[in-house]
């Protein structure tokens, strides 16, 4: 279980528990994970996220979605569920091993007709897609250097009222330390950057490891 280290453990569990779980397959998709990276599950978004994932795209009526991090397939499951039987979904990774546990899961969760994955740098892969507005819903769980990139690739190519949801974005509550080193200072200028784009309207949500909401205006 993971939980928002920013929010009182009390609290953070008490949601989680208070919230639809995942499914017998995603289980199984998480504890495969697990016994594969170890530590690294932290890597795959959080079960409430990936609840959040399915509403979302429900409700905004997503057909045409990408993903940047596909890792070992949780997110992309979410995401197909949410759309209908003509959705179609654009997975960007460049892990080989690790995607390939998502095309197992992609089958038995009976979503694969509805994802394409491309392996490659993603932003190489963002920018070989049509310069248009076509892309109805976006998710960027990926290397967090590289968000500013994915962003603006992204939102150039999102419909008006699209939506982009970016993980990660308070970075175990570090956001606002100023002493924080890694990546926490990227993830501050992104966060920035976002706030200060008025192009779009975004909500930067206490949940999970913080989870930006972003609509094209």
């Amino acid at each position: 279980m993971k939980v928002a280290e920013f929010i009182d453990p009390a609290v953070a569990e008490y949601t989680i528990a208070h919230s639809t779980p995942p499914d017998d397959l995603l289980r199984a998709l998480t504890e495969e994970t697990l016994r594969l990276v170890g530590d690294r599950i932290s890597m795959q978004i959080s079960a409430e996220q990936g609840t959040l994932l399915t509403m979302l795209v429900g409700l905004s009526g997503a057909r045409r979605a990408v993903e940047v991090g596909t890792f070992t397939g949780y997110s992309s499951i979410c995401i197909a569920r949410g759309m209908p039987a003509d959705g179609r979904l654009i997975a960007c990774d460049v892990s080989e091993e690790w995607t390939s546990v998502a095309r197992r899961y992609w089958d038995k969760a009976g979503v694969s007709d509805k994802i394409e994955l491309r392996l490659g740098p993603a932003a190489d892969t963002l920018r070989d897609m049509p310069r248009e507005e076509w892309i109805d819903f976006a998710f960027i769980d990926a290397d967090k250097a590289g968000y500013p990139v994915y962003y603006e690739e992204l939102l150039v190519r999102l419909r008006p009222g699209g939506l982009i949801a970016v993980d990660n974005t308070l970075q175990h509550g570090r956001v606002v330390d100023p002493s924080a080193g890694g990546v926490v200072p990227v993830m501050r200028e992104f966060n920035d950057l976002v706030a200060g784009d008025s192009r779009v309207t975004s909500v930067l949500l206490p949940f999970a490891d913080g989870l930006t909401l972003i609509r094209k205006n």
